[in-house]
């Protein structure tokens, strides 16, 4: 019998193997992505302090693209730069939560850089 793989499961695994490596600081909060069928989601987290400094979604009241697609996406990825931006926060480590850099996580990327974001490399952050 060919046992089934758990893509979930997969992707938390994926993501503790990028997490031994990548941290947000002060100077460099991480970017974090979740992405479900329907939403995504992104923070941005000081893990020194345990601190979420800003934050956006496809379920915030001002969202009006749908966030199942990479149009949706985008925006949501313009709009965590724009709460960054405010928030005096211009360098981030971008973590893309174990998913494929592809697609909706791809689109919600540019549209932070887009959006004033600069993404630093994970090596420079620990």
């Amino acid at each position: 019998m060919v046992k089934k793989v758990d893509s979930n499961k997969a992707r938390a695994k994926r993501h503790r193997r990028v997490r031994a490596k990548i941290s947000g600081t002060p100077a460099y909060p991480r970017l974090n992505v979740f992405r479900s069928s329907k939403h995504i989601y992104a923070q941005i987290i000081d893990d020194v302090n345990g601190v979420t400094l800003a934050s956006a979604s496809s379920l915030s009241k001002d969202f009006d693209a749908d966030g199942g697609n990479k149009d949706g996406a985008k925006k949501v990825g313009e709009q965590i730069a724009k709460n960054a931006l405010a928030k005096g926060i211009k360098n981030v480590v971008f973590d893309r939560g174990g998913y494929l850099y592809h697609g909706r996580v791809k689109e919600l990327a540019d549209g932070a850089r887009e959006g004033g974001l600069s993404f630093e490399n994970p090596s420079n952050s620990k």
